[in-house]
């Protein structure tokens, strides 16, 4: 699971998720309500399981499966159905029927206009987050370029990174070290007009990290990201494809970066 492939939309899922679980603790109805009774306005769970379980807990839940859909390197199904689109469904059935509850309710207690308020944000988030443009960026702030290194000193890094553990492909164990501003094919000869292309046997692999997280597809060039390149981790890049890159993951997938503007090689 990748932390940073999450949003500021899973950021107000969660928060929201956390505010409705929450509420379902809090009185569900003023003591002159209906609910009362010989109980003294009591919470979800202690008024119904069904609305303790069956609501609150069922936007929660919901909650949890959209932001676990965004952690997962690639889509899980249920039923058929991604698990992303089972979440959305949750807390949208969460929302309205508190929402419901609420106007049916003759003094709703704090837990039920709480509840309410936090279901619909939790459905607004999970609807949203994929359409809003402000709500797709990174919820946690990527990590900056590291400290400078004494000559000769090996930094640590993430997967592959050069020097750390893995040898770069075609130099000696611990061998190169991270070129920052150096950007893709930086010091391959570019070809002049009426010369012919580099073969793609001439390619030799190399070490990269991405500036902002990117999605990698799958190699039979379907349009379904099957992992999320993260910044501050060093991937292998085993193949080239024309402008594209084929990479190779931490857990020896591969894909294609279509997107390899301003990449750092190793």
């Amino acid at each position: 699971m990748n932390i940073r492939s999450l949003t500021r939309g899973d950021g107000v899922v969660i928060g929201a998720a956390v505010l409705l679980f929450i509420a379902s603790l809090l009185d569900v109805a003023s003591c002159d309500g209906p609910y009362c009774g010989s109980v003294d306005a009591p919470n979800a769970w202690g008024l119904s399981l069904g609305l303790g379980l069956g609501t609150y807990m069922t936007g929660v839940v919901g909650g949890a499966l959209v932001v676990l859909a965004r952690l997962l390197p690639q889509p899980r199904k249920v039923a058929g159905l991604d698990l992303g689109t089972v979440g959305v469904a949750l807390t949208v059935a969460a929302a309205w029927a508190l929402l419901w509850w609420t106007i049916d309710a003759d003094g709703a207690g704090a837990g039920l206009i709480l509840g309410m308020i936090a279901a619909l944000l939790l459905a607004g988030g999970a609807i949203a987050t994929p359409l809003v443009p402000a709500l797709k960026g990174a919820l946690l702030p990527a990590q900056g370029p590291a400290a400078p290194q004494p000559y000769g000193a090996q930094p640590q890094g993430g997967y592959g990174y050069p020097g750390a553990g893995a040898p770069q492909p075609g130099q000696p164990y611990g061998g190169g070290q991270p070129q920052p501003t150096a950007p893709f094919n930086a010091g391959q000869p570019q070809p002049q007009p009426g010369q012919p292309t580099q073969a793609a046997s001439d390619f030799s692999p190399f070490w990269f990290a991405v500036p902002v997280p990117r999605p990698l597809f799958a190699e039979d060039g379907s349009q379904t990201p099957i992992a999320e390149l993260a910044p501050g981790t060093w991937y292998l890049a085993v193949e080239q494809r024309g402008p594209a890159l084929v990479a190779q993951t931490q857990d020896g997938r591969r894909g294609v970066l279509q997107d390899t503007s301003g990449i750092q090689r190793g």
